[in-house]
C-alpha cells in the first residue's frame, strides 16, 4: 500500500466518523419536530428527505474516495481528495452544506470533535503553495 493510499484511507476513516456525526445531530433535529424514528425510516430519510440531503455532498465525497481506495493500482491522486475536504469543510462556505454544516456545529460537540479530527490530518491550506516556491 503506497503512502497515498494509507492517507487516502485514513482520510476516509475519519471522514466516515464526521458523517456518522451530522448523521447523528440531523436525526436528533429531525426527531424534534416529526418524533422518534427508526434505522429504517433514518435510512430512507437520509435518501429522499430534502432535511438529509446536503449530506449527500459528504456522502458523494467518501464514496468517490473509496472507489479510488477500491481500484487497482494507486488510489490516484490524493492531494485532490484532500483539496476537496479542506474545501467542503470550511466553515465559510456559502453553499447549502457550509450553512447546515456550521449549524451542525454550533449544535453538536459529537460533530465538533469529528470535525477536528478530520482537519488534523489535513496538511495546512497553504502548504502546496510553499512547496511550489
Amino acid at each position: 500500500m503506497s503512502e497515498d493510499d494509507h492517507r487516502l484511507g485514513e482520510l476516509s476513516r475519519r471522514l466516515l466518523g464526521l458523517h456518522a456525526a451530522l448523521l447523528e445531530a440531523e436525526r436528533r433535529v429531525h426527531e424534534q419536530t416529526h418524533g422518534a424514528t427508526t434505522r429504517a425510516q433514518l435510512l430512507r430519510l437520509v435518501l429522499d428527505h430534502e432535511d438529509f440531503a446536503w449530506l449527500r455532498a459528504l456522502s458523494g465525497l467518501l464514496a468517490r474516495i473509496d472507489e479510488a481506495l477500491d481500484a487497482e493500482g494507486p488510489a490516484g491522486d490524493a492531494e485532490t481528495f484532500f483539496r476537496e475536504t479542506r474545501q467542503l469543510l470550511r466553515s465559510g462556505a456559502g453553499t447549502r452544506f457550509g450553512t447546515k454544516y456550521r449549524e451542525a456545529l454550533q449544535r453538536s460537540p459529537e460533530v465538533v470533535m469529528a470535525h477536528a479530527d478530520v482537519m488534523r490530518l489535513l496538511p495546512p491550506p497553504d502548504s502546496a503553495t510553499r512547496e511550489a516556491s
